[in-house]
């Protein structure tokens, strides 16, 4: 069940719009489309000499979300009526957050129209949201996952205490050491990445791997000497996003962003996860102890 949708224009105002309590916002939401998975396009060839056709490609359109809001008495009418031009304005980016009993998902779109009823005894309107991006991802304290597979995990968090008054119970973090882990993933479609390597030292020839699906990524360090003068040294970071639409590796160094795509070995795959379990490993040809290594991953949803 929905709890509220929350919504955020591109000036960064927020708005709650609590389904249970309308009159805390002015605005009783009395329908919602446009948030399952929506349809796909599913493209065939027909053949003539065969019955049916044959599949050649699909692909998920932009989603359309058209809410169905109508006015309460706050102040006045007229004043929540163009509380909802704040909020919902022709032509720019909003964020919608959506809560239900156990997602908590948000989307970006843009306003298509926003057309009030205006001549009539009950207003209301109907706002019309593209999403060029149709998917849902996940939001909130949860919204990210992260993987530490070596550096320091942190494990304090408020509200705490200490059970025992002899001994030392809290801890400030964990130091992990490990060159693999299994990344579980319960999103609904495949999603990229973002893998992040400090170097704490000297460390050449590095590999990450998709076990379970024999994919590579090789960088070639011989290749980042040659491009930034030298090859991965103490105080390093190197950022591979695999996200589809925002692929990239950058290299950061004294407070200097670069691009180093060219130092990525050609035929190395962009790794997604898959739904599920997926075992990652990194290895170095020295300096495998110099870095710390980390996997960061949002949760993608077809729908609400």
């Amino acid at each position: 069940m929905i709890k509220s949708i929350t919504v955020t224009n591109y000036l960064g105002d927020t708005i709650k719009l609590d389904l249970s309590r309308p009159e805390e916002s002015g605005f009783i939401v009395r329908s919602v489309t446009g948030l399952g998975p929506g349809k796909a396009n599913i493209n065939t060839t027909e053949v003539s000499t065969n019955d049916g056709s044959l599949f050649n490609s699909s692909r998920l359109p932009s989603r359309n979300i058209v809410m169905g809001l109508k006015y309460l008495w706050k102040n006045s009418v007229e004043d929540v009526r163009q509380l909802s031009y704040k909020y919902f304005p022709i032509k720019k980016k909003l964020t919608l957050l959506i809560e239900s009993d156990n997602r908590k998902a948000e989307i970006d779109g843009y306003v298509e129209s926003n057309d009030p009823n205006i001549f009539s005894k009950d207003e209301d309107s109907d706002i019309s949201i593209i999403c060029p991006n149709p998917y849902f991802y996940s939001a909130g304290k949860d919204g990210k996952n992260t993987t530490i597979f070596s550096g320091v995990e942190p494990m304090f968090e408020f509200p705490f205490s200490n059970e025992s008054l002899l001994e030392r119970l809290l801890e400030m973090g964990t130091i992990q050491n490990q060159t693999e882990k299994i990344i579980t993933y319960d999103g609904d479609l495949e999603i990229g990445i973002t893998i992040t390597i400090h170097a704490v030292g000297e460390a050449s020839k590095i590999a990450i791997y998709n076990t379970g699906t024999r994919e590579i990524m090789r960088i070639d360090t011989d290749k980042l000497a040659t491009f930034t003068g030298s090859g991965i040294i103490a105080g390093d970071d190197i950022i591979i996003c695999t996200v589809k639409g925002s692929k990239s590796i950058s290299l950061k160094r004294v407070g200097k962003t670069t691009n180093i795509l060219n130092c990525l070995e050609r035929n190395a795959d962009w790794f997604q996860l898959a739904k599920g379990d997926n075992l990652f490993a990194y290895t170095a040809e020295s300096g495998s102890s110099n870095l710390q290594f980390k996997i960061e991953n949002q949760i993608a949803y077809e729908g609400v």
